[in-house]
């Protein structure tokens, strides 16, 4: 069972990469705060979704970050579509690619950087 701290830290990496998408995404149309919270909302409802489906267990591994990735991505479009913002082919093609590399790539280094840590004798298949 992962510590709360544990937990909390993997949340708020995942909302920093969310958030991060959000404003790279929205950084070259001039919108300013609101239309930047606008475009968020929709993943934040998405990324809470993918929280709620991934279950129990540690949700700094790949596997409950594909869940929370795929919740991400299909609630937070359908979401955005139901408030009337436009989802073309190229944004959905964008956001789920962009949001894989974040929520999915901190992830990918995490675990690099934990096997780094442990002693070669911790390590599967290293004697």
């Amino acid at each position: 069972m992962p510590s709360r701290r544990s937990t909390v830290l993997t949340w708020l990496g995942d909302l920093v990469a969310v958030t991060a998408f959000v404003l790279i995404g929205r950084g070259s149309h001039d919108e300013g705060p609101a239309g930047i919270a606008l475009t968020l909302v929709p993943f934040l409802v998405g990324l809470q979704s993918g929280w709620l489906l991934k279950g129990r267990g540690t949700p700094w591994l790949i596997r409950p970050g594909l869940i929370i990735w795929a919740g991400t991505v299909l609630v937070g479009l359908v979401t955005r579509a139901a408030l009337g913002d436009g989802t073309p082919l190229s944004f959905i093609i964008v956001t789920t690619l962009v949001l894989a590399a974040f929520l999915l790539g901190w992830r990918a280094i995490a675990a690099w950087l934990r096997r780094l840590s442990r002693p070669r004798s911790e390590v599967p298949g290293v004697h």
